[in-house]
């Protein structure tokens, strides 16, 4: 990231608009700040309110695709980060867990996840650098390929 370019202009430098955020499908807010701290909910790959692709990474879903979606899933974390604070006031990406719904057998989950870790990088240069957490699971919601959480820490 330029040295002068807060995220919201990396996004466009990148040619990334943020995404409407999505609506939530449960007793649940799509980010909750905590002192520094912003904490999203687990963000899907919804594109225009869709899951553009379905089933588990390894069968259906190749791992390269299963990558992208995790970047559109950060894509959302951030646009439900900037829904409650200002994208710009966000100091640094602190942890990311991402859930790839796994076919038998597949392994490649960290592979997955760098997709959205990649993002937060392009957009927030060194203080998207973040603890990370990459998990096998048998379903997500909707027959998702891929979940992703952030935490953020926000500036006064």
């Amino acid at each position: 990231m330029s040295s002068s370019a807060g995220p919201l202009a990396r996004l466009t430098e990148l040619g990334i608009e943020l995404p409407p955020v999505a609506t939530p499908a449960g007793a649940y807010l799509p980010a909750r700040r905590s002192g520094s701290l912003v904490f999203t909910a687990g963000q899907l790959p919804l594109v225009g309110g869709a899951l553009p692709v379905t089933g588990k990474v390894g069968a259906a879903v190749d791992p390269d695709t299963a990558a992208d979606l995790a970047r559109t899933c950060a894509l959302n974390a951030l646009a439900a980060v900037h829904a409650l604070v200002d994208l710009d006031s966000v100091t640094g990406v602190i942890k990311v867990v991402g859930f790839v719904a796994s076919a038998p057998g597949f392994t490649g989950q960290p592979k997955v996840i760098n997709g959205a870790s990649d993002l937060l990088a392009e957009v927030f240069g060194e203080a998207g650098r973040h603890a990370r957490s990459a998990v096998g699971v048998a379903e997500l919601p909707l027959d998702a390929p891929v979940e992703i959480e952030l935490v953020v820490e926000v500036g006064p």
